[in-house]
């Protein structure tokens, strides 16, 4: 017995300590997987929470989501939970979504997209006619070829090459358009589609990883596939699923540290060797993994010696942020009966949208994203909300980033969203107040360095994915993981970031493992005594 003791005093010895500067889904994926594999891993989180973007709101109807809405790509998370020998399911309960969203247009007419690609066309056709359900036919395919072609050498790859990007294109001819140089997303779409409502509706996906149409690449036509291959809902709301994700973290051996923020990176001989934190305290790390914006490195925010381990280019120009409602009420009016967990109501008028967005302003006709939180099961499914007859809402509008707070701006904004659905037939009661109203300052205040920008770097530019900064810095001992590291923004991608900062840490020096290889769900890594052995999906 003494002797095992003695073998495991070695072995704690050896073991690389990584502290993960961050509870956002990067920086949880990421000391997941480096606990899985067996390494000391401290995470420290200057909110009382987990979840980074992934938040709540106070409401009369219980807390509400003020960030994402929905899962896709749920592989990247049962992955997670399998390292554990454990399922995703069991630990949150997930609503797969069989009409993907609900789209609403000021002249009455309404279109729903599902998972079903036959059932997608003959809705399209019967929208907008039988030569739109072609068009759509021709996209959908295009969008596949698209995904299938780029999810290894992008998504997946540590870090995109242009060679390996060209290869892919040369096996997927069909998606050669997409892929021009100079092609936009809203130029692709205009090719494709002669009824502009479609164009607006795949256009809006660009603006899911913060860009505009009119300046994001066409192979952003890959997320419609990333979408069609399913969408859920957690019930109770995503922030759910961060608590999910805290809670195996902990199982694994994580020490979670909440209401505790990182001041400094520290360095000695050029490399990391801790992690400052409020009150002078410094926690000594081999490697440190920062999930959060990196242009709070490259502002300083972190200290010199992090400054300089992003290029700046790797952090500007910035996407796209965001006015966002989250509240509690009674809904009414025509349309109110038909809502689902995902709306969106566009404007008649994208220019009125994009065009003062570009110009540093509040959209004057802005298209709405409207997430009706407890209809997740149905139409409607108010069930189980703090106070019966009310419902969770979250409502967001694009906005652009570094957008200062003036005093008129929570009268715009209201105006602008509740005005705009009642005369599509929606109304709240009580309407929100400016407490229930986050702005991009806020934003910026609560992300410190991202100017607001929820997404990181812009996505607009032909060569944006590559500009992006990887899971290493410039400075030794330094990894980088969330939304604004490869391969972008979203809860799965983020999650995947953490997937590249785990591994470059332990294929890298600073890897004091010693414990055996194994095969893990999306990627190879070493198991601990904790997981080895267990079973796995």
């Amino acid at each position: 017995m003494e002797q095992q003791h003695e073998r495991g005093r070695e072995h704690e010895g050896q073991r690389t300590k990584v502290v993960v500067i961050g509870a956002g889904m990067g920086g949880l994926a990421t000391a997941i997987r480096l606990a899985a594999a067996g390494q000391r891993v401290t995470l420290i989180e200057a909110a009382g929470v987990p979840g980074g973007k992934a938040r709540t709101i106070a409401s009369i109807a219980g807390p509400v989501d003020a960030g994402p809405t929905v899962l896709t790509l749920r592989r990247v998370f049962d992955d997670l939970f399998a390292l554990a020998g454990e399922r995703l399911e069991d630990h949150v309960t997930l609503i797969p979504q069989l009409v993907l969203a609900r789209h609403w247009w000021p002249d009455g007419s309404r279109l729903d997209l599902t998972t079903n690609a036959e059932a997608n066309i003959a809705a399209i056709s019967d929208f907008a006619g039988m030569r739109a359900g072609q068009a759509f036919a021709r996209f959908d395919r295009m969008s596949a070829e698209l995904y299938a072609a780029f999810e290894a050498p992008v998504m997946q790859a540590a870090r995109p090459t242009l060679g390996h990007v060209v290869a892919a294109a040369l096996r997927a001819p069909g998606a050669w358009p997409a892929l021009m140089p100079g092609m936009s997303l809203q130029r692709l779409l205009t090719r494709h589609f002669d009824d502009p409502r479609l164009v607006q509706l795949f256009a809006r996906y660009a603006t899911y990883v913060g860009g505009k149409p009119g300046q994001s690449p066409g192979v952003l036509a890959l997320i419609w596939r990333a979408e069609a291959a399913g969408v859920w809902a957690v019930e109770g709301g995503m922030h759910r699923l961060a608590l999910a994700l805290a809670a195996l973290a902990d199982r694994l051996g994580v020490e979670l540290r909440y209401a505790t923020a990182a001041q400094r990176i520290v360095t000695q001989q050029g490399r990391v060797t801790g992690v400052q934190i409020a009150g002078g305290a410094t926690l000594p790390c081999d490697a440190c993994v920062f999930n959060g914006d990196p242009a709070a490195l490259v502002a300083g925010f972190l200290g010199e010696a992090a400054q300089k381990s992003v290029a700046p280019l790797a952090t500007q120009p910035r996407s796209l942020s965001a006015w966002v409602w989250a509240f509690g009420a009674r809904v009414a009016g025509a349309v109110a009966p038909d809502l689902i967990h995902h709306n969106v109501f566009f404007t008649a008028n994208p220019k009125a949208e994009f065009g003062p967005i570009a110009r540093g302003q509040m959209p004057l006709e802005p298209t709405l994203y409207v997430c009706a939180e407890d209809r997740a099961r149905g139409v409607p499914q108010p069930d189980g909300v703090a106070d019966p007859g009310y419902e969770r809402f979250e409502i967001i509008i694009n906005a652009s980033p570094g957008q200062p707070a003036l005093p008129q701006d929570y009268r715009a904004c209201h105006s602008r969203t509740f005005e705009r659905l009642q005369s599509f037939g929606l109304t709240f009661s009580p309407a929100p107040e400016a407490h229930s109203l986050i702005t991009p300052s806020m934003l910026a205040q609560q992300f410190p360095g991202s100017q607001g920008a929820i997404y990181g770097r812009s996505p607009e530019g032909s060569f944006a994915a590559f500009r992006r900064p990887g899971a290493q810095t410039a400075l030794p001992g330094l990894y980088l993981a969330g939304g604004g590291a490869h391969p972008g923004a979203g809860v799965p991608m983020a999650a995947l970031s953490g997937r590249h900062a785990a591994e470059a840490i332990l294929n890298g020096p600073t890897s004091r493992s010693t414990w055996r290889q194994m095969a893990m769900p999306g990627g190879t890594s070493t198991a601990s005594r904790r997981t080895d052995g267990a079973p796995s999906r």
